[in-house]
């Protein structure tokens, strides 16, 4: 009887922890950054996927907060997947990886797979290639390519300027109010997955989804796109 209880209150958390998404893709520094609050912080998300059942997508390094995220999501348990060219493995990946790795020919090529195989996106704190991966899928969620959520965890307010600079732009009638909107931040990591759950687009699409994959594919419009997956 004890162990019938025991294994219905696993189920019900089982269930409580459940997310809609499968695989979220996680931009962050091949660095570790100056404050320890940074590598709390990656680890601190690797384990909130772990809890809600998520497996993680992320850039294949073995160092800085990339090091720091797929071993937390690693031990806990979950699938990790690796995507980096092969010209930077010398540089991003020391000792043993975790997880599946796959090498992939160049920057935009890991930067398609990586969409390919996740759900949602979030930046932690990162340089240039965070920043440039994080803008991306933005700009691919305002034209329409895809409707997956892109979270920003703004730990200790790193990202702080970079919302402010996208708010003036709003202001000045740059970017969309409605667009502004497709950015979710938070400054810890369940109170972004929270929002992220919870998230619904509210922006006018430049093109549909389906108009992107034609035009991907050189498919006509008549064309049963669904053949293809």
């Amino acid at each position: 009887m004890e162990m019938e209880m025991e294994m219905e209150m696993e189920m019900e958390m089982e269930m409580n922890n459940q997310s809609k998404f499968n695989r979220i893709c996680v931009f962050c520094g091949s660095s570790a950054g100056k404050k320890s609050t940074y590598k709390d912080a990656a680890i601190e998300l690797g384990k909130e996927l772990v809890a809600r059942n998520i497996d993680l997508v992320y850039g294949g390094g073995s160092v800085g907060l990339m090091g720091l995220i797929s071993q937390a999501v690693y031990d806990g348990g979950r699938h990790v997947i690796g995507v980096i060219p092969k010209t930077l493995m010398p540089r991003e990946i020391t000792g043993e990886t975790v997880g599946e790795v796959k090498p992939v020919a160049d920057m935009h090529q890991r930067k398609a797979e990586m969409a390919k195989h996740s759900d949602a996106f979030i930046a932690l704190p990162g340089g240039y290639g965070t920043l440039e991966e994080l803008l991306e899928v933005i700009t691919w969620a305002q034209l329409g390519i895809h409707d997956k959520p892109v979270g920003l965890l703004n730990v200790d307010g790193y990202y702080n300027s970079l919302l402010t600079f996208i708010d003036k732009a709003v202001e000045e009638g740059f970017i969309s109010p409605n667009a502004r909107h497709i950015i979710v931040s938070a400054p810890n990591a369940k109170e972004l997955m929270n929002k992220m759950e919870e998230y619904f687009p509210q922006h006018e699409r430049v093109a549909s989804k389906l108009s992107w994959e034609n035009e991907q594919f050189g498919l006509n419009p008549k064309c049963d796109i669904s053949r293809l997956s």
